[in-house]
């Protein structure tokens, strides 16, 4: 199983910046997927998710109407678009798989957004 996070960097305040997730050895179609995020010091917390079928989203508090949340299941991705970025949202971004028991991360992808 591999969830593998690419698109991170450095951004300025109010600039964007999209995120994505390619997940292999697992069926991909059949699991929720999220990104969860982890500033320095603090906990990991949920930014956004995203049902199999794309059906429903949900976001935090802190992120809605700027991200959004999207998948392609035939292709095995799982996008993040993060606009009107912020200072605060400077953090490592994970993807997560999860059914059922099953739940899997990738390695992270680091934002920094700053001036």
């Amino acid at each position: 199983v591999q969830l593998v996070e690419s698109g991170g960097g450095l951004v300025q305040p109010g600039g964007s910046l999209r995120l994505s997730c390619a997940a292999s050895g697992f069926t991909f179609s059949s699991y929720a997927m999220s990104w969860y995020r982890q500033a320095p010091g603090k906990e990991r917390e949920l930014v956004a998710g995203i049902s199999s079928t794309s059906g429903s989203t949900n976001y935090a508090d802190s992120v809605k109407g700027r991200f959004t949340i999207s998948r392609d299941n035939a292709k095995n991705t799982v996008d993040l678009l993060m606009n009107s970025l912020k200072p605060e949202d400077t953090a490592i971004y994970y993807c997560f798989a999860h059914r059922l028991v099953y739940n899997y991360w990738g390695q992270g992808t680091q934002v920094t957004v700053s001036s």
